[in-house]
């Protein structure tokens, strides 16, 4: 999955970072090295010094080794390493973010295509029957039994139902494609893996979701904007720092000589050691608005926690009544199907024997079709509801059944 990489990837940028921060623990050591060739002017500022016939050119090789050391005494590199570090954190909790939505989109695909499939075999079945009734109501109707009327319902009937497919097939194809796209996999690779009809996955009865507060935690949108608060809460002090002075020490050791021949010896060595401190204790208000500006975005990325936290609840709570609620709307749908397909089997024979007119076949059978659909979608959605579940807990629970405690994983 092509997002999957690219959260990733943002792992791979946020240590990088978090490397570049914490090198300013570090002293920052430069190798230097040159070679320079100059003349002192007859008339410039040691025209005094300046021998009979001139100044003549000179050389100049240099190699060492320069140092800078800042001094951490007000935290600002603590807190900038703080801050990385919860960054880096926060975008560990993105990537199983996007782990986690990827586990449910697929799921959620995979049922919808066995869903539709079955749809799609409930409408064929259908339109068989159907058509087997039309030949009925041509059979009676050349019989004189029956009147054309009843061959023309049958006719609207059958069209009704036939009609009801393409848009299944249409609905069955861009799932597929979307789950192409979630997989990274070619589509017609993918169509011939998923083409051939299969029943729609069963739902485990019995969740044991556990303490709520707790399986919030689970849910990695919330760590990462608990991480994000964390991160910029740690730049208010690396702001603040920049209130008070910075101290570093700074060095440097090598060689110095007018003769390449000379490099090595004891007279050529040079060194230098000072401690520089800087204080920008005047900036027009600039510092003091940056403290100000952290604390602004860390108010809002708190509030942002909080929605987010109050987002999973609402989550949840509602995955989990909708998976009750779907499951009795489906043993009633399967009651309601059962009923109404020994209906059209009385009905029919009544309609063969003369006892009731095609008024009462016609609309059981659409009866059928239509409870028959409703209890696809609803077998289907006590699955997709589980999923929604699972990913509104942040990705796994315990599951209780056959016995024994398990952890659903997708």
């Amino acid at each position: 999955n092509l997002n999957l990489k690219i959260a990733l990837s943002g792992i791979a940028a946020s240590r990088a970072r978090l490397g570049i921060v914490s090198g300013q623990e570090l002293p920052d050591a430069d190798v230097l090295g040159s070679f320079t060739r100059f003349k002192h002017s007859d008339h410039g500022a040691l025209k005094q010094l300046s021998p009979p016939g001139g100044f003549d050119a000179q050389n100049m090789f240099m190699v060492g080794v320069d140092a800078l050391w800042e001094i951490d005494v007000f935290g600002r590199i603590r807190r900038q390493i703080e801050a990385a570090g919860a960054e880096y954190e926060a975008s560990i909790e993105d990537y199983r973010d996007v782990l986690v939505t990827l586990f449910a989109e697929v799921a959620l695909a995979y049922v919808e295509i066995r869903s539709c499939q079955r749809q799609i075999q409930c409408a064929e079945a259908n339109a068989a029957i159907q058509r087997k009734m039309l030949e009925l109501t041509r059979a009676r109707y050349s019989s004189g039994i029956s009147s054309k009327l009843d061959t023309a319902q049958a006719m609207s009937n059958l069209a009704n139902t036939e009609a009801a497919i393409p848009p299944f097939r249409i609905r069955l194809n861009s799932i597929i494609n979307r789950l192409a796209v979630l997989l990274d996999m070619n589509t017609e690779t993918l169509d011939a893996k998923l083409g051939k009809p299969a029943p729609i996955p069963l739902a485990r009865e019995n969740i044991g979701i556990g303490v709520p507060a707790d399986l919030l935690r689970q849910r990695p949108d919330i760590r990462m904007a608990e991480k994000e608060l964390a991160a910029q809460t740690a730049l208010i002090g690396a702001a603040t720092a920049d209130l008070y002075p910075r101290f570093a020490i700074s060095g440097f050791f090598g060689l110095e000589t007018g003769s390449f021949s000379d490099m090595g010896g004891v007279s050529s060595l040079a060194w230098g050691i000072k401690t520089p401190i800087k204080w920008n204790f005047f900036s027009g208000g600039k510092t003091r608005s940056n403290i100000a500006l952290h604390k602004e975005i860390a108010q809002q990325d708190l509030f942002k926690y909080k929605d987010t936290v109050l987002r999973a609840v609402e989550e949840v709570k509602n995955a989990l009544v909708a998976h009750k609620q779907e499951k009795i709307r489906r043993n009633w749908l399967l009651v309601a199907v059962a009923a109404t397909k020994e209906a059209v089997d009385l009905v029919v024979v009544q309609y063969e024997t003369g006892l009731t007119d095609f008024n009462n076949v016609l609309t059981t059978q659409r009866s059928l079709f239509n409870q028959q659909d409703e209890l696809v979608a609803s077998q289907a959605s006590v699955v997709l509801n589980l999923i929604r579940i699972y990913k509104a807990l942040g990705g796994g629970w315990p599951i209780q059944g056959d016995g024994q405690e398990m952890t659903a994983e997708m």
